[in-house]
């Protein structure tokens, strides 16, 4: 082999190394939007319909792990997954919600429980208990919307958005790891 040929063949295979680290680097998340939309109000009482959220409309995954429980668990009995999901312990469930929607974040309350609060175009460290997640939340158009992403690469997204003249609020829900969905669902709450 020429010296030029094996200059190129070193140069090929640095690129295709580099390549390949920035497609298994792990993901990173973006801030969102701080600004509220003109006129979206996601604030009221929302109870949810019976036919929603009963299971999920996409399970990306083996039935012999369960990945989210579909039922309401409270967070001290939940615990990290044998597949090293720990991004769904962020994640609640809940009936009815309360949604108070200020000037500077957002305050969900499940089931008059759990009150979850997001400030928009929030970017930190979230932790419950021993688990640290990195999370970021605020506005994508009309839609509030979080990130949660956990230690092994898994991202929770959770977004609300407002329907039939703002009368059914509509949340999708999303645990992924790389580009495989591992958990989908969508809940439907109407105003009350």
């Amino acid at each position: 082999m020429f010296p030029r040929q094996a200059h190129i063949l070193a140069l090929l295979l640095a690129i295709g190394a580099s390549l390949l680290l920035a497609c298994v680097s792990p993901p990173t998340l973006i801030s969102k939007h701080a600004g509220v939309p003109v006129g979206v109000d996601l604030s009221g009482n929302w109870l949810i319909r019976k036919d929603s959220g009963a299971a999920p409309l996409s399970g990306h995954r083996e039935a012999r792990e369960p990945l989210v429980p579909l039922d309401r668990v409270k967070r001290s009995r939940r615990k990290r997954s044998s597949g090293g999901v720990s991004a769904q312990v962020f994640l609640e469930f809940g009936e009815s919600l309360k949604i108070t929607q200020t000037y500077f974040g957002l305050f969900i309350s499940y089931d008059r429980s759990v009150v979850e609060e997001y400030t928009y175009g929030e970017n930190r460290i979230v932790s419950i208990g021993p688990i640290e997640a990195m999370r970021v939340s605020g506005w994508e158009g009309t839609a509030f919307a979080v990130e949660t992403l956990d230690d092994s690469g898994s991202v929770l997204y959770e977004s609300w958005h407002l329907e039939e003249d703002g009368t059914v609020l509509v949340r999708d829900i999303r645990i992924s790891q790389g580009d495989k969905d591992r958990f989908v669902q969508q809940q439907v709450f109407d105003r009350q």
